[in-house]
């Protein structure tokens, strides 16, 4: 293995406005218009949408979108998110698996992205409507590939099993941060406990690729990234996303530096080093951004 390449801190400071790397035009409504109004026809949520994503625009235009089951509310109220928080959501609609898998038949999707917002109200966390969202999915357009980005279930091995059960040729879960800044960032996550998630899947579902993501920009030190980068790889993680966070609001948690992308850069060549199949890492990357570039990997490192 190559040795990582070295690395030097880089003082923090205080934003006051998006520097010039992250500006990015508004959509024109005449490109993202049919993906959208698709989307409300049939009633779906996009974590495009729900989560403010600086990307949609191209992403829409290009007829993509990662879709957000069990929402549009969250029961976990994390400072950093824009997904409406409640104690209580709305039931399960059982017609959501059938819905989504026509959304992906008449976009012509060819890699299918399904994440959820989190529903600890669920005895099993909405694995079963991650299965029936699969499957449903799989029904209609046999040739997609599909990547899940799932919460941690709680630690439940058996709600993991039952998702995995429809074998995704991509399991996603995010870390989201350094665990030293978990109980300001996520508190009602727990560092450990995503880090087995994924240990879990490459152990008992080692055909399916593992990723996961984190945001910087928080507060934390650079590194502190290199060592999640180091712990996601110890559990043989195959693919990691990282990007800048960017606050939705005024009642979120304020951004606390703007990392350049000269920065991004060594991320991902240090995580390259550690051996990571893919390592995405830039300024406006998201853990769903060009996802579909998988499916390259897949035939690069076959299964």
């Amino acid at each position: 293995m190559v040795s990582p390449p070295p690395f030097s801190a880089t003082a923090s400071a205080s934003p006051s406005a998006k520097p010039p790397w992250l500006r990015v035009k508004a959509p024109l409504q005449e490109r993202v218009g049919p993906v959208s109004h698709l989307l409300a026809d049939l009633q779906l949520n996009t974590v495009c949408q729900e989560a403010s994503c600086p990307n949609i625009g191209e992403c829409f235009a290009a007829g993509t979108a990662t879709f957000l089951i069990m929402g549009p509310s969250c029961t976990r109220a994390c400072p950093y998110c824009d997904i409406d928080f409640a104690r209580h959501p709305r039931p399960l609609d059982p017609s959501e698996p059938q819905r989504l898998a026509a959304a992906v038949q008449r976009l012509g999707l060819k890699h299918v992205v399904i994440t959820s917002v989190n529903r600890d109200d669920l005895a099993d966390g909405g694995a079963a409507q991650f299965a029936a969202c699969v499957m449903a999915v799989r029904q209609r357009c046999p040739s997609a590939t599909i990547e899940l980005l799932t919460p941690d279930f709680c630690g439940d091995n058996k709600a993991l099993a039952l998702t995995m059960a429809t074998a995704p040729e991509v399991l996603n879960h995010n870390v989201e941060t350094v665990p030293r800044l978990y109980g300001r960032v996520r508190p009602q996550g727990d560092y450990g406990r995503s880090l087995h998630l994924l240990e879990q899947v490459h152990r008992h579902w080692p055909r399916t690729y593992t990723k996961s993501g984190l945001m910087v920009g928080l507060g934390e030190e650079e590194e502190e990234v290199l060592a999640v980068l180091a712990d996601l790889r110890q559990r043989q993680v195959d693919i990691v996303t990282i990007g800048q966070y960017l606050s939705p609001g005024p009642r979120h948690l304020p951004v606390s530096r703007f990392v350049p992308p000269e920065t991004f850069a060594r991320f991902r060549e240090h995580g390259e080093a550690l051996g990571f199949l893919q390592v995405v890492s830039t300024p406006l990357t998201r853990s769903s951004y060009h996802a579909e570039q998988v499916q390259q990997l897949m035939v690069e490192h076959p299964r």
